[in-house]
Order: C-alpha cells, then structure tokens, then sequence
C-alpha cells in the first residue's frame, strides 16, 4: 500500500474551497433576491471575494449606503428589498453551505 497523504490532503482542500466558493455565490443570490431596490446599483454591487488562499470567501455590497440599507429596519423600500438582506440569507443558508463542503470533503476522500 502507498500513502498519499499529501495529494489526498490537498485533494480535500481543494475540493472544500470550491465548494465554498459555490455556497458564497449561492447565499449571494439568495441575497440578491432580498436587497432593496430603487436604480439596481446595490443589487449590482454584490460580490464574492476571496481572502486566505481561497479559504474565506467575503459576500457584500460594494455601495457606502449598504450597511445603512442592511442595518436601518426603519426604512421603506417601495420597489422591493428588505432590511437584513445579506445576514437573513446567510442564516437560513449557513447550514447548507456546511453540507456543500463537508460533501465535496467527502468525495475527495473516496475519490
């Protein structure tokens, strides 16, 4: 029997990375579907950024009014939107993000 230890580890980390990628970019569009919307920029500000090698991925909102947007449950948002548009999505999604990952962790392993 050979060890592959390293290529298997490696295997894993690159299949947890993408995975977060993809659970990132799924809660982002989630997100989108809840941001406030009056011309679209704030929609058209959100972004996936990775950090870390790839093993943080950092979803916002690129606008100086996102937080205010985000954290003011005060505010009226005739077109559509919500307050809590990203932290909303993020909660209702964390848990599925964690099965994306630890599938792909899986997977790599068998494969």
């Amino acid at each position: 029997m050979e060890w592959k230890g390293e290529a298997a580890t490696a295997a894993v980390s690159k299949a947890m990375k993408g995975a977060l990628v993809t659970g990132a970019e799924m809660v982002l569009a989630k997100s989108n579907a809840e941001v406030p919307v009056d011309e679209g920029t704030l929609l058209r500000g959100g972004t996936v950024n990775p950090s870390d090698g790839g093993k943080v991925q950092t979803i916002s909102y690129n606008e100086t009014y996102a937080v205010k947007q985000h954290e003011d449950l005060g505010l009226n948002h005739p077109n559509g939107g919500k307050a809590k548009y990203l932290e909303d999505p993020m909660n209702a999604n964390g848990g599925k993000v964690l099965t994306l990952i630890a599938n792909a962790a899986n997977n790599a392993m068998k494969g």
